[in-house]
């Protein structure tokens, strides 16, 4: 995204002669809706875990106890939508396609075939700056499985000063990955059925503050449709060949406490 700021001092520059005042790096700070003008970016490197863990809890703590695992049956014949349903084609006055990446999570967070992990009510800012990286340890009843992982930013359940925020869960990373490439794109495999695996693979960059009296949290899910279509959860070489027999319901298992408990590298600049 390019700053009106930029734009103004391009233009006096080229058409007036004027010095420009442009910052090495100008980026969008979500969570205070400020411009930032940085000599670098992004500001660090994702060293903090988030944890998920039992309970539907997510912290900078590692869970105690023994090893253990949250699980949700995912159906490919009633998957999760990207957005709220009804979903209009393009070109509707109300096309989400437009702004569906900052889309109000609620939807996705009431479901059942939906992990939803929330820490705490944060007391002090959490600000990140730039790749979080996904630790997902998961095991899956079908032989192929989508592992949708969102990042999402809660707000409080009043916020007076914008009342349509209250309660509002901010995507602030989103993205997937489909099980059959965990070993290499090179060439799709079969997951193997009910054996915890991990997967790991990183969410778009993000420039964004927690602020305090928000919390955060994170949903995982096994499909993302129509913004990706079905998979099947049976293993076939070409998903758009599948069979209507291939789509199977499917037990998926996170691993939210023991040595192989899931989380989120966070980029957290102090």
């Amino acid at each position: 995204m390019v700053a009106l700021e930029h734009i103004g001092a391009l233009l006096a520059h080229y058409l007036k002669g004027t010095p420009m005042d442009v910052a090495p790096v100008t980026a969008f700070q979500s969570g205070t809706n400020q411009w930032q003008r940085l000599q670098s970016w992004p500001a660090a490197p994702a060293t903090a875990k988030l944890y998920l863990k039992p309970g539907m809890r997510a912290g900078f703590e590692p869970a105690t106890g023994a090893a253990a695992t949250a699980d949700y049956v995912s159906d490919p014949a009633h998957p999760v939508t990207f957005v709220p349903r009804p979903i209009q084609p393009v070109g509707y006055a109300d096309d989400h396609w437009v702004a569906w990446l900052t889309t109000d999570q609620r939807h996705a967070a009431s479901r059942p075939d939906v992990l939803t992990f929330t820490s705490d009510v944060l007391t002090t800012p959490v600000t990140i700056a730039g790749q979080p990286v996904v630790h997902l340890n998961a095991s899956t009843s079908g032989t192929d499985s989508d592992w949708v992982v969102k990042l999402i930013d809660v707000y409080p359940d009043q916020v007076p000063i914008d009342r349509a925020m209250g309660g509002y869960q901010f995507a602030v990373g989103m993205d997937i990955f489909r099980g059959r490439y965990r070993e290499g794109l090179d060439q799709a495999r079969p997951v193997a059925a009910n054996v915890p695996l991990g997967y790991n693979f990183a969410l778009p960059p993000a420039n964004h503050i927690f602020l305090p009296g928000h919390r955060i949290m994170v949903q995982i899910q096994s499909s993302w449709f129509p913004l990706y279509d079905r998979n099947p959860q049976t293993f076939v070489p070409n998903i758009f060949f599948a069979k209507p027999a291939d789509y199977v319901a499917a037990t998926q298992k996170v691993t939210v406490a023991g040595p192989d408990e899931s989380f989120i590298e966070l980029p957290i600049v102090n």
